[in-house]
């Protein structure tokens, strides 16, 4: 059976992300036999260079997405092209660029490979979850919006569940079977196949899951955190997932 796989949208139109990816690539390599990635037109029209460095590669697994598509079905699409070309049994990982550029230039590379890694077919599926100490860093309308789901679930299902996850281990036949029933168009599919595997999906919060942007954007972590925690905007984007995945809670 292959070694897991890692699986990742890219959307990159200020080209923030894309040197991390190239100076990451290779310790991807080192974890993972093979990386499915989806690029968005605008990422590809703006970035060739990146676009160059992973079709040059047959470890990365290069899908186009179409101009205007959906967020939610640019993951599906992704999703399904990883689960349909790896075998059965293959474990993938679903997962952001942004979180692992983060997590293997820091602190957390060690544990977090040392948590994967104790990942294999028994224990799968595998949610990984921040942890208080990760949430912690996170702006407070970050953490209380997306709570609001989790809480519900508690009430709903009787489990703790990251319904906006940001890091997933799970069977390529096993998810090749849940996307089917997977239909939202947002960010809300997310919450979708977190349904489809509640009654034995395991969690496991962890530190690593850190907030990530203060690396990326090269910025204080206090100042950036007060600043997203008065913005209207971000709270907004928080409630802009965050709402239908509760509608989607409610109807399930």
């Amino acid at each position: 059976m292959a070694d897991p796989a890692v699986v990742f949208p890219f959307h990159d139109p200020d080209g923030l992300v894309s040197p991390h990816l190239v100076r990451i690539t290779p310790i991807l390599k080192e974890l993972f036999s093979q990386a499915f990635v989806s690029l968005t037109s605008v990422t590809i029209e703006k970035h060739p260079e990146i676009v160059t460095h992973l079709e040059k590669d047959r470890f990365f697994n290069v899908s186009p997405i179409f101009p205007g598509m959906l967020v939610g079905d640019h993951f599906h699409f992704l999703y399904q092209v990883a689960a349909s070309v790896s075998e059965p049994a293959q474990l993938l990982h679903p997962c952001f660029i942004d979180r692992l550029a983060f997590i293997l230039q820091s602190k957390h590379k060690a544990q977090f490979v040392q948590d994967i890694q104790t990942v294999d077919r028994e224990n799968a599926p595998i949610l990984f979850g921040r942890s208080k100490a990760a949430w912690d860093t996170h702006p407070r309308n970050y953490d209380e919006i997306e709570h609001f789901a989790t809480r519900a679930g508690e009430f709903l299902f009787g489990k703790t569940l990251d319904f906006a996850w940001c890091h997933l281990v799970i069977q390529a036949g096993s998810l090749k079977e849940i996307l089917p029933n997977v239909q939202n168009h947002d960010m809300s599919m997310l919450a979708e196949i977190v349904l489809a595997i509640k009654d034995y999906v395991k969690m496991k919060n962890v530190d690593w899951l850190e907030w990530e942007d203060p690396f990326l954007l090269s910025r204080d972590s206090g100042i950036l955190k007060t600043e997203r925690e008065n913005n209207p905007l971000e709270t907004q984007k928080r409630l802009s997932y965050i709402v239908p995945t509760l509608q989607t809670l409610a109807v399930k």
